[in-house]
Parts: structure tokens; C-alpha cells; sequence
């Protein structure tokens, strides 16, 4: 499968931090993006290049059909993307300043059922399989860069067969 190059897909909706775990995300309106590190000042962005969860991207039609408001899910940032969760491995995605390299679909858990009250959290946690959204790096393609709400998302480039 290949995505159009520098085809506008969707737009940033709303974007979080991350500050502690368990606790409920802080909206930015715009935020740096670090190579291989994720978004500055981001509990996920700790120090330790290379780690799988340095970003978290969820389609606000996802979230919509669940009955979730953007950061409910924990996300860093939430798109207008429909077919986000259909995007292969190895996706790149032009976000205001900088790419993001798609690695695959979040498993969910069961502690965000928690965190979000409902009575019983493995059913709330099935209910979010291929729709918790898809984890991401940040890519040196770029360079650091910024990300603001408002800014399109436009697949920079080829993506791999998953």
C-alpha cells in the first residue's frame, strides 16, 4: 500500500502533555516536537531516545464515537484523521514542523478504564481495541520542530506494506 505524498489527510484538533502517570493530560496549543524523544515536556519524553511510546495520535472520530473528549484516551494528539488506524508502519506524517514516523496501533489497557471511572474496566478496554489510536516516534527526517493546533497532517511520503 502506498499513501499519496503531501496529500492533506486531517488536521490537529487538540494537543496534551503528559505531566504524571494517572493523571488527566494538560492541553498545549502548540508544543515541540524532539527527534527520537517525542514532545518537550512530556513524561514520555524522559531523556531515553528511542523509546516505543514517545507519541500517542487518536482520531477525534474515534474518540467521538466512543463518547470520549480529546485526551480521554491519554493521547499527546488528537487528529481529524479518518483512517488513521488503518495507516501501515513506517507512515510518515508531516505535522507542522516536524515527521512523525507511524509504529503501529496502541494496545489498550485496562488502568485507562480506570483512570476514566468506568465500572468494568476489560470490557471498557475491548472496546477500545483498534481504536486507542497509533504510536509514533518522532523523526530526524526534519529536524525538532514545532506542532500547533490547527496544523494539517499531510503524509510526507511513501509508507511501507504492513
Amino acid at each position: 500500500m502506498t499513501l499519496e505524498s503531501n496529500a492533506t489527510r486531517g488536521q490537529v484538533v487538540a494537543l496534551f502533555q503528559m505531566t504524571a502517570h494517572g493523571s488527566r493530560p494538560r492541553p498545549v496549543t502548540d508544543v515541540k516536537a524532539l527527534v527520537d524523544r517525542g514532545l518537550e515536556g512530556d513524561l514520555h519524553s524522559d531523556g531515553l531516545p528511542g523509546k516505543a511510546r514517545q507519541v500517542l495520535l487518536v482520531d477525534a472520530g474515534d474518540l467521538s464515537t466512543l463518547g470520549l473528549e480529546p485526551g480521554d484516551l491519554r493521547e499527546q494528539i488528537t487528529v481529524s484523521m479518518p483512517g488513521l488506524m488503518n495507516a501501515p508502519p513506517g507512515s510518515l506524517l508531516a505535522i507542522g514542523e516536524a515527521v512523525l514516523e507511524i509504529i503501529g496501533p496502541c494496545d489498550p489497557c485496562t488502568h485507562i478504564g480506570g483512570l476514566l471511572d468506568r465500572p468494568d474496566v476489560e470490557d471498557f478496554r475491548e472496546t477500545l481495541v483498534g481504536r486507542r489510536g497509533m504510536l509514533a516516534r518522532v523523526s530526524g527526517l526534519q529536524g525538532e520542530g514545532r506542532i500547533a493546533v490547527g496544523d494539517p497532517v499531510r503524509v510526507s511520503g511513501p509508507a511501507r506494506s504492513a
